[in-house]
């Protein structure tokens, strides 16, 4: 068997396909952009159309870069931007709607009207989640609510409702199914049972018939075989399957409850393994699934999630235009000692972990005639920082357990002025991997488990190799007094949308 895998990771900006080895490295990567589209204020879209025309370019290019054919391939793995809804034609093959993104914001009145007088914790025992507009149920319901003939579609059976994984497995193998880690981000499934629950259904009004098969994030027997007039040409068993931060925490090798990882992307996401045993968050903190491997007990998680921290430097150089290019956001950083007295709480979606306010928006507070846009920099890093920090402390109670140093991926751990602020915020070791691509890493690892490229996870951990640490150096006095102004600053963001 040959032991190449392909990953296919659809991000919340744009769509990868790498090639690795069993040793885990990568043989190729070929990465391509698509739009975001902003209809209204807080709506967030994706044209599904898009997104599967740049996932079927990736494979190819991927391959082609690789010098290798699809059928030198074991297997493929898939990881994706998990609360975007999908939802369309199968008789077609045609979206009725644009895909609603995970930071979309239409669904607030749906969220509050569905909690009634108990709130956004009304199903959180049941699903692990508050309702909230980060979840796609309530963006299904929308649609259901507002595309004509969509809801008699849907009745019908021909209306089929996916996250972006779904989408991308259906067109690969023809198969409408989800794996259990994506299925929990839906708000409509019973975290305990692994299965869709009637009763959530019912209250938003979701016709069973639309909903896919809950599948393990590692399947050995397989979601499908690609279809030979797809972009691989040929019949190979996809058969991995998680969400993106449970992809990374998967490729990070957090095997072990109290293990834990914090991906730095268009959002931040921290995740903890807390074993198969759910425990139930009291300080806004989300319940959900790690991963499940083929017939063995999910293992759950822990997870703090937040907004807005690779899309604030985004912000940066597309709407302000202070820098050209993401990376430049170090060096005009680096070109002040300190943040100036500035705070910058990128609310622009709400304030998700742990206050979970629709009502909030960004602010920038303390500025003066002194500040500059070397400030404003440096701030925007910080409150990426200062928002793990915030996670952190509630999961460290939450869990019982005390971090002792947090594995990092993803695109911002490059930033070696954030890395280490964010040791000297948090005041444990930040530790980066040899390979940071791990979300793709994890996808590829569970569609290896399946088809025994890998064994057992002793063989990933052999694989998992620092590349760099960073260790707190700033007096604790000094952080605890940074950190105070920050959750001052967040204060004056709420209340703010009626």
């Amino acid at each position: 068997m040959s032991s190449f895998i392909g990953a296919i990771d659809q991000g919340t900006t744009s769509t990868r396909f790498i090639i690795f080895t069993k040793q885990g490295t990568m043989l190729s990567s070929y990465q391509k952009e698509h739009r975001q589209i902003y209809p209204k204020p807080g709506w967030v879209e994706h044209d599904p159309l898009e997104i599967w025309e740049r996932t079927q370019e990736v494979i190819k290019r991927g391959l082609e870069f690789a010098s290798i054919e699809a059928n030198q391939l074991a297997a493929v793995g898939i990881t994706n931007q998990r609360e975007t809804a999908v939802v369309w034609d199968r008789r077609t093959g045609k979206p009725y709607h644009n895909a609603i993104v995970w930071q979309d914001t239409r669904t607030a009145e749906i969220c509050k009207q569905i909690g009634g007088d108990t709130g956004q914790d009304r199903f959180r025992a049941k699903t692990g989640l508050p309702l909230a507009t980060y979840f796609s149920g309530p963006k299904v319901k929308w649609m259901l609510d507002h595309v004509e003939g969509l809801r008699a579609d849907a009745q019908a059976g021909h209306a089929l409702f996916g996250t972006i994984d779904t989408w991308l497995i259906w067109n690969l193998t023809g198969e409408h199914v989800i794996d259990v880690t994506n299925a929990s981000r839906t708000l409509l499934m019973d975290l305990a049972a692994l299965s869709w629950d009637q009763q959530l259904l019912a209250e938003m009004g979701i016709p069973a018939q639309m909903l896919p098969e809950i599948r393990p994030s590692s399947d050995p027997g397989f979601y499908g075989m690609t279809r030979r007039d797809g972009p691989f040409g040929t019949g190979i068993p996809v058969c991995g399957d998680l969400g993106d931060q449970q992809a990374a925490l998967y490729g990070q090798t957090c095997f072990s409850p109290g293990e834990a990882k914090n991906t730095y992307g268009t959002g931040c996401f921290m995740l903890m393994n807390t074993g198969t045993t759910i425990i139930p968050s009291n300080r806004g903190l989300l319940t959900t699934l790690g991963y499940q491997i083929g017939e063995r007990k999910p293992i759950y998680a822990l997870e703090g999630s937040i907004a807005v921290t690779g899309a604030l430097v985004q912000w940066l150089r597309d709407n302000l235009g202070i820098i050209k290019e993401s990376p430049e956001v170090e060096t005009l950083a680096a070109s002040v000692e300190d943040n100036g007295g500035i705070y910058f709480v990128p609310a622009f979606s709400g304030l998700f972990a742990p206050y979970w306010r629709s009502d909030a928006r960004g602010a920038i507070v303390g500025m003066t005639r002194y500040t500059n846009k070397g400030h404003v920099a440096r701030a925007a890093l910080e409150a990426t920082a200062y928002q793990t920090r915030e996670v952190l402390e509630a999961m460290n109670k939450d869990s019982g357990v005390e971090l002792k140093a947090l594995k990092v991926d993803g695109g911002m751990v490059v930033n070696q002025l954030l890395m280490q602020f964010q040791a000297d915020m948090l005041g444990v070791p930040v530790v980066r991997p040899r390979i940071n691509e791990t979300t793709a890493l994890g996808a590829a690892y569970a569609a290896g488990m399946a088809v025994g490229i890998w064994s057992d996870e002793k063989e990933l951990r052999q694989n998992w190799q620092v590349e760099q640490e960073w260790q707190p150096q700033m007096d604790s006095e000094q952080a605890k007094m940074l950190y105070h102004g920050w959750l001052k600053a967040v204060t004056r963001t709420f209340d703010w949308v009626d």
